[in-house]
């Protein structure tokens, strides 16, 4: 009875603080809390709290820091707009055009100031200035 008190008592902060490694701890109690129901003693119960707790914040602990760090995958505004592939609808060059990403005409301009690309042609938005598309 005492380790789901525990249990409880551990998961209070995990929300307050929103720490996980109470959780990690609660979840630990709840381990020795079964090892008690299975008829265990009192150092088998401590040996699988600690066993338990500290594997989960080995493993779990990693991995969340990982997630909680990482950049989302998830690009949006002009980012979500580089790598895409356009249509040309006026002559786009060194100098400029037009194209039409994303279902919107934007202005444009050939990456490679030699490169001509015509009407109809398909291309690939490497980067955007302002309200410019580089091209290629």
């Amino acid at each position: 009875m005492w380790w789901l008190v525990a249990a409880v008592g551990l998961g209070i902060p995990l929300v307050v603080t929103a720490m996980p490694e109470f959780g990690m701890l609660a979840a630990g109690a709840v381990a020795a809390a079964v090892t008690n129901a299975l008829g265990a003693g009192t150092v088998a119960q401590f040996i699988v709290f600690a066993a338990v707790s500290v594997a989960l914040i080995a493993v779990v602990r990693p991995i969340a820091m990982r997630q909680r760090t990482q950049r989302p995958v998830l690009a949006s505004g002009v980012e979500a707009l580089k790598g895409r592939q356009a249509v040309v609808l006026e002559r786009v060059d060194g100098s400029g055009g037009r194209i039409k990403l994303a279902g919107e005409t934007w202005s444009a301009r050939a990456l490679d100031a030699d490169s001509v690309f015509e009407a109809g042609q398909q291309v690939d938005v490497v980067e955007i200035e302002g309200a410019t598309a580089l091209v290629m």
